[in-house]
C-alpha cells in the first residue's frame, strides 16, 4: 500500500479522472537463498516494514507468523495515518524505528534511489546495515518467505507454496486477485459510474464463485493452508469493516454469506491469521487517510467485531491446517495486537 495523499492515493495505485489502475512495483529484487540478487536470506540482517491497515502488508504479516521467521525478520509497525510523505514511525518512541533510525519509510527508499519519485509503499524490506530499501514486490515477498527462506523456517512450519500444487494455487491467486484483491480497490477509486459497477460485478461474481468452491472444502487449494488462503483472507478479513461501505462493495456483508463467513472466521481464528489483524487501524487508515472518499474523516463505530470469535464448524470438512507441521507459538512480546484492534 503506498503512499497516500489528501487526494487519496492509495496501494501502488494511480487514479483520478482515469481508471483505477495499479503500477507495478518499482523495487524487485528478491532475498534468496543463493543471493542472486546481492541480497541472500541471512537472519537478523533484514527488517519487514507494514502496516497492520494494508491487505498487501498483511500478508507478509501472515506469512512471516506462520513459518516462524520473527526472530529472523524483525518488524517494524508504521501509524496508519499518514501524512503527505507517507508512512511514518510515529508508533515508536520519538516518532523513530529503534532499529533502522528513521521517520519515514521513504528515508530508506532514497537511501536506495535519491529522489525516487514514485510511491512509498509498504510491504517493503529493508537492508538494516545500509539503511536501503531492498524490495517492495508485494506479489513476490510471500512466495520467497515460503521458498527461499527455508533455512530459517521454524520446526513444524507448514509448506504454503507447494511445488506439487503451484499451478493451481497460481490460477486461483490470480482470478482472486484481479477481481477481489484489486477488484474492490477498483470499485472504491472509480471515476466513474460505468467503472464502478464493472469492478462491483466482478468483486461479487468471483465471490459467488469462490464461496461455490469453499463450500465443500475447508481450504482453496489442497487439503490445508497455502498462500491463496493468506491472499483471500486478507481481503475479506477487511471487507465488512471498510469495503462494504467505505469502497460501496455493498450488494451483501461478508457475513451475509454463510459459506465466506464460516471460511473467514475458521482462518481467523487460526494461529497466524487474527492475530496479525487490528481492526483499529484498518478503520483509521481508510476512513482517516482516504479524503477523496470520506472527507469528513469521520470513522465508523462499527461493524459488531464479535462475531469473529464464534464458531465456524468448518472442522467438520476436514482437512489439517497445517499440513505435516504445527501451529505457531505465541505472539513474540511487541508484536501483540492491542486490545483496541481485536474483538
Amino acid at each position: 500500500m503506498s503512499a497516500t495523499t489528501s487526494a487519496g492515493t492509495d496501494s501502488n495505485a494511480a487514479y483520478g479522472h482515469k481508471a483505477f489502475k495499479r503500477s507495478r512495483s518499482h523495487f524487485a529484487d528478491r532475498i534468496t537463498a543463493d543471493g542472486r540478487d546481492g541480497w541472500p536470506v541471512e537472519a537478523g540482517r533484514y527488517r519487514l516494514v507494514v502496516s497492520r491497515a494494508c491487505p498487501w502488508a498483511s500478508r507478509a504479516l501472515v506469512s512471516r507468523r506462520l513459518l516462524g521467521l520473527e526472530s529472523a525478520l524483525s518488524l517494524a509497525v508504521a501509524d496508519p495515518i499518514q501524512d503527505d510523505r507517507s508512512w511514518r514511525f510515529t508508533l515508536d518512541e520519538g516518532g523513530r524505528d529503534p532499529v533502522l533510525g528513521i521517520s519515514y519509510l521513504s528515508e530508506a527508499y532514497n537511501a536506495r534511489e535519491r529522489d525516487y519519485p514514485g510511491g512509498v509503499s509498504v510491504p517493503a524490506i529493508v537492508d538494516v546495515p545500509s539503511g536501503r530499501l531492498v524490495t517492495n514486490d508485494f506479489q513476490q515477498i510471500t512466495l520467497d518467505f515460503a521458498t527461499e527462506w527455508t533455512a530459517l523456517h521454524r520446526q513444524g512450519a507448514p509448506d504454503l507454496y507447494p511445488e506439487a500444487l503451484r499451478d493451481e494455487i497460481d490460477e486461483v491467486m490470480q482470478s482472486i486477485y484481479r477481481d477481489v484483491n484489486n477488484g474492490v480497490y477498483r470499485a472504491g477509486f472509480a471515476a466513474q459510474q460505468s467503472e464502478y459497477e464493472a469492478a462491483y460485478q466482478d468483486v461479487f461474481g468471483r465471490l459467488d464463485l469462490v464461496s461455490e468452491r469453499l463450500a465443500d472444502r475447508r481450504y482453496l487449494v489442497g487439503e490445508s493452508l497455502t498462500e491463496a488462503d493468506i491472499r483471500l483472507f486478507t481481503t475479506l478479513v477487511r471487507f465488512d469493516a471498510v469495503y462494504h461501505g467505505h469502497f460501496k462493495c455493498n450488494r451483501s456483508k461478508l457475513a451475509e454469506d454463510r459459506v465466506l463467513w464460516a471460511y473467514a472466521r475458521d482462518l481467523y481464528q487460526t494461529p497466524g491469521f487474527g492475530d496479525t489483524v487490528d481492526f483499529h487501524h484498518i478503520k483509521q487508515h481508510y476512513y482517516r487517510v482516504h479524503t477523496g472518499i470520506n472527507p469528513t474523516g469521520i470513522v465508523p463505530v462499527g461493524p459488531d467485531l464479535s462475531g469473529w470469535l464464534t464458531p465456524h464448524h468448518r472442522e467438520e470438512l476436514g482437512g489439517r491446517p497445517f499440513g505435516d507441521g504445527s501451529a505457531p507459538g505465541p505472539v513474540p512480546p511487541g508484536e501483540v495486537v492491542p486490545p483496541s484492534g481485536r474483538p
